[in-house]
């Protein structure tokens, strides 16, 4: 892999693709080899992981790195982009556990494999067929991110530093996932503990931990992994935060998934949490008769949006993306940070938390 130091978001992301397709590329060779039969497997991880994908985890990690005064080296890049892999596990099993149809504009991996299954007129279940692959492949991009990591060519002393933190973001990680499985079956709402599963779920491995790794790779002090919690951790609320209103109000053309499917699954966010708890009477009683109803039609859709825009909710939201962010960006004031990770870390930021996807 032809390597060249870049100190701008869209370089860094075209070198993680690079890393990440060399890698991709040389595994699915491995399981070619094993039998045709995972010729299904190694194209459908291709296909996820290539075509799309805003690589936001190993961008953090990367500039995390330039913040503590490194440049990264190959080795440190083919590291950096194999926490990717650890989002493509978060998202395959995610939507075998939300049962979504779709995911950035195609039919989400069960979905595919179900097809293939009905397709190939195949003997049992295609839905449990569906199901059972898209949680042996999501399991694979899980070992494929160690491996990558592991076989990186990162020194001893540097994979040995980055450990504690790649184990660290894995466990949250399965914790929030837990959290959030657990909170949609509770079937009251809580916006401290939907803050939590957001925090846990999605805030910490998208932006606190990728910070700590690259720290970690670059031998920072702990007055600069301190500032990146102080920055990550905000930051990473609001990131969800963005999150819970897209899957409400986004628009599929532009997210990959149905419009409203957030509330056809029930999904207790803390969008749905303040909605609730600022609604009236008449208010509560029409989203409670609507929310998680998986045959929701458009027409319904747009009625529990209106509902919940109609109770201050989104207005509440937006004004909580604004403060956690600020607050986030006012960690960058330490000057343990060089002024170029301060600078990546500003446009992260907003990348974050102003995005349509």
């Amino acid at each position: 892999m032809s390597f060249a130091v870049t100190n701008d978001i869209k370089s860094m992301r075209s070198a993680i693709n690079q890393a990440l397709n060399e890698f991709i590329q040389q595994e699915n060779k491995y399981l070619a080899g094993i039998g045709p039969e995972l010729n299904p497997i190694a194209e459908a991880v291709e296909k996820f992981l290539l075509d799309s994908g805003k690589r936001l985890r190993p961008l953090f990690a990367y500039v995390g790195l330039l913040g503590a005064g490194i440049q990264p080296n190959k080795s440190m890049l083919r590291a950096i982009a194999s926490l990717e892999l650890v989002h493509v596990c978060a998202l395959i099993h995610d939507d075998v556990m939300d049962g979504s149809d779709t995911r950035r504009g195609a039919p989400s991996i069960h979905k595919a494999f179900q097809s293939m299954h009905e397709k190939n007129k195949l003997e049992g279940s295609p839905e449990k067929f569906g199901v059972a692959s898209a949680i042996l492949i999501g399991d694979l991009a899980l070992i494929w991110s160690a491996q990558m990591l592991h076989t990186s060519g990162l020194m001893t002393e540097e994979l040995i530093s980055v450990l504690p933190v790649y184990d660290e973001m894995r466990v949250e990680l399965m914790a929030g996932q837990y959290l959030d499985v657990y909170e949609q079956s509770l079937g009251t709402q809580s916006i401290e503990r939907s803050l939590k599963v957001a925090r846990f779920k999605s805030g910490k491995y998208t932006i606190q931990r990728p910070l700590h790794f690259g720290a970690a790779l670059g031998k920072a002090d702990e007055e600069i992994i301190s500032a990146y919690t102080n920055f990550g951790i905000p930051l990473g609320e609001a990131f969800q935060l963005r999150d819970d209103l897209l899957g409400v109000f986004g628009d599929s053309s532009e997210t990959g998934k149905p419009s409203g499917d957030d509330l056809r699954e029930g999904k207790r966010t803390v969008l749905m949490a303040v909605a609730m708890d600022k609604s009236t009477k008449t208010q509560l009683d029409e989203i409670k008769k609507l929310f998680g109803d998986a045959n929701l039609t458009s027409a319904q859709v747009q009625m529990l949006q209106e509902v919940i825009i109609e109770t201050g909710a989104v207005s509440h939201i937006e004004s909580m993306i604004e403060e956690f962010t600020s607050t986030s960006l006012s960690a960058l004031n330490h000057d343990g940070i060089t002024p170029i990770g301060k600078q990546l870390l500003a446009e992260l930021a907003i990348l974050a938390t102003s995005r349509k996807i």
